[in-house]
């Protein structure tokens, strides 16, 4: 079984090199692919029941035993997160294959894509399951190579602007990161994460409050945590719609995975973060407010995106079992729904040509499915119940009420946030999909990615997009065996005890 923890790393490196080798056939660069991501989404599904079972799966790289050597854990909440998202990343694959055929032909092969989109899944798989910061770092700096030649394929200069802005401000925090690893080596003379739970316990107050604000900050950065998320409304948008899917469903959620899983292990507290608590209402209101003011499709995306974020700080402000299995819960929802949204996005610009607002109107009348694949997210994003959204917020309510004075404050930032969204989403509704028809905008740059036109939009796209639907619908209809799954998760987390036995037996 602990050998099953190398295959989500190593079949997406395997899946690159082999895209590189056989460039010059399309089909079986496209096979490849699907092959790989849907043998790694049985891996983490057995991952995920052995876990579950039995506790956490470690393999030991090298034959070299923590905490000298690199460990790889696959325990409930690194299993759960590395299924959905790699059930993402197929739907993300699927609809960018499709997207590709349509535009540029069966037979065009891409020499970049393929490979640099499974090695971003090697980098996010790698992030879910490694066992030692320093591997954590490198995990984050594949993503950043694979998510900045993916942001700038086809380039023009507002690509580039936007790509720039990315790649320096993520720059930046991979050197915040170093950084703290080197503090954090220097004090405690070992980077492996169950080994430094015992010994950063052991370090001043002082000193462990300095580490805990620097991991806060460096994995902050990458989650788009208010006050620094200004780098993500001008990155995202400007990309293909595949791309903005998959860096809106995964890559802000690893910077939360990481600030959960540091939080809970190496700097437990002993009840909730009042900074955290400050972060998590900012972060939801800022966010949503933003949505509010925004005429781009994708960019009022965006800033949905940043104001939820805030809703997985709540839970992991809470610091208690309750508030960690809630925002794993909100991960594995907010994970699909926010995929999906910017999927539907990418449909609903091929078919109006243009991303504002105010130049669309009266799809619902003639794209009736567009409307319901943008309808069914849109209002799980907003926690209609009896959406997965309303079952995650739930969660995170119960968790709030339970807490102090301070977290039921908090929970009612919850629901404005909430309202804020339904606001947002209804208002897209009701310009986009209502009112008198507009004739689509002409293509203005046939050569991006961006804009296509309405007659290049094929079935598989709004099947990829549909699938999507389908898994928030049965995370809804599974709510209470996974509720169940990350309730021990949390519970484990807080406990700490199942992970640190494993690694170091």
């Amino acid at each position: 079984m602990s050998t099953l923890v190398t295959l989500p790393v190593l079949l997406p490196i395997l899946g690159a090199a082999l895209s590189v080798i056989f460039v010059r056939q399309a089909t079986l660069q496209r096979l490849i692919g699907i092959v790989v991501l849907v043998a790694v989404c049985v891996v983490a599904a057995v991952l995920l029941v052995a876990a579950d079972r039995t506790g956490p799966v470690v393999v030991e790289l090298g034959g070299w035993p923590a905490p000298v050597g690199i460990v790889l854990v696959a325990d409930r909440l690194s299993a759960l997160l590395l299924l959905i998202s790699t059930v993402v990343t197929l739907a993300v694959l699927v609809y960018a294959i499709d997207q590709r055929i349509s535009d540029y032909g069966r037979d065009t092969a891409s020499t970049t894509f393929h490979p640099i989109f499974l090695l971003l899944s090697t980098g996010v798989s790698l992030a879910y399951l490694t066992g030692d910061l320093f591997s954590l770092f490198v995990a984050f700096e594949i993503m950043l190579a694979a998510s900045y030649v993916l942001i700038t394929r086809r380039t023009n200069a507002e690509r580039i602007r936007s790509g720039m802005t990315y790649v320096i401000i993520s720059l930046t925090s991979s050197l915040l990161f170093l950084t703290t690893i080197a503090l954090v080596y220097a004090s405690t003379g070992t980077v492996n994460l169950a080994d430094l739970a015992g010994r950063v316990a052991a370090l001043p107050p002082g000193l462990r409050t300095l580490l805990s604000m620097l991991t806060i900050v460096t994995f902050g950065i990458k989650a788009a945590m208010v006050p620094l998320h200004f780098w993500l409304p001008d990155s995202y948008p400007n990309a293909p719609a595949p791309v903005t899917a998959l860096f809106a469903g995964l890559l802000t959620k690893v910077g939360i995975y990481a600030l959960l899983r540091t939080q809970t292990l190496i700097f437990p507290g002993d009840g909730p973060s009042a900074v955290l608590l400050v972060l998590a209402v900012l972060t939801m209101v800022v966010g949503a407010l933003g949505a509010l003011a925004q005429n781009d499709l994708n960019r009022l995306l965006s800033f949905l995106l940043v104001s939820h974020i805030g809703f997985m700080l709540f839970g992991l402000a809470v610091d208690d079992a309750r508030g960690a299995a809630g925002t794993a819960l909100y991960i594995v929802h907010h994970i699909t729904v926010q995929a999906t949204l910017f999927l539907v996005s990418g449909l609903i610009t091929r078919r109006t040509g243009t991303v504002s607002i105010d130049q669309m109107g009266g799809l619902a009348r003639r794209s009736p499915v567009l409307a319901v694949l943008f309808a069914v997210p849109a209002l799980t994003l907003a926690g209609i119940p009896p959406t997965s959204g309303f079952v995650a917020k739930l969660a995170l309510l119960q968790a709030g009420a339970a807490g102090t004075v301070g977290t039921v404050v908090v929970a009612g930032f919850v629901v404005l946030a909430s309202l804020l969204t339904l606001w947002a989403v209804v208002r897209v509704w009701i310009r986009v999909f209502w009112g008198a028809d507009k004739e689509p905008l002409p293509d203005d740059d046939p050569n991006d990615e961006l804009v296509i036109g309405t007659s290049k939009t094929s079935a598989p796209m709004y099947m990829a997009s549909a699938a999507l639907v389908a898994v928030s619908i049965a995370i809804a209809a599974a709510a209470g065996p996974l509720s169940a799954v990350t309730e021990r998760a949390g519970a484990d987390l807080i406990a700490r005890v199942p992970y640190l036995e494993a690694v170091l037996g």
